[in-house]
């Protein structure tokens, strides 16, 4: 088992490189340059940053869902729409 731990060991550089690396995508932390928050902080905004980007997408399938079906399907703008989404 303490070979199995060893490989799944991260050192505490890699840890705080991941963080930083974490940071620099959130637009939260970018707007409040170069200060530090706490890990814990930033991993709650991390969730949060996630859960609003989930209901965005929810957002625009739902609009796109209604868009297409108001259109003819046979119309150069759901062509187009149908070409994106694959």
């Amino acid at each position: 088992m303490s070979s199995r731990r060893s490989r799944a060991s991260v050192s505490e550089e890699e840890i705080n490189e991941l963080i930083s690396r974490l940071q620099t995508l959130l637009p939260s932390a970018r707007r409040r340059g170069g200060s530090q928050a706490s890990t814990t902080k930033l991993l709650k905004e991390t969730c949060s940053y996630i859960k609003s980007l989930h209901r965005e997408v929810d957002d625009l399938s739902d609009r796109l869902s209604d868009l297409m079906a108001t259109m003819d399907h046979n119309s150069p703008g759901a062509e187009i729409i149908r070409s994106l989404l694959r």
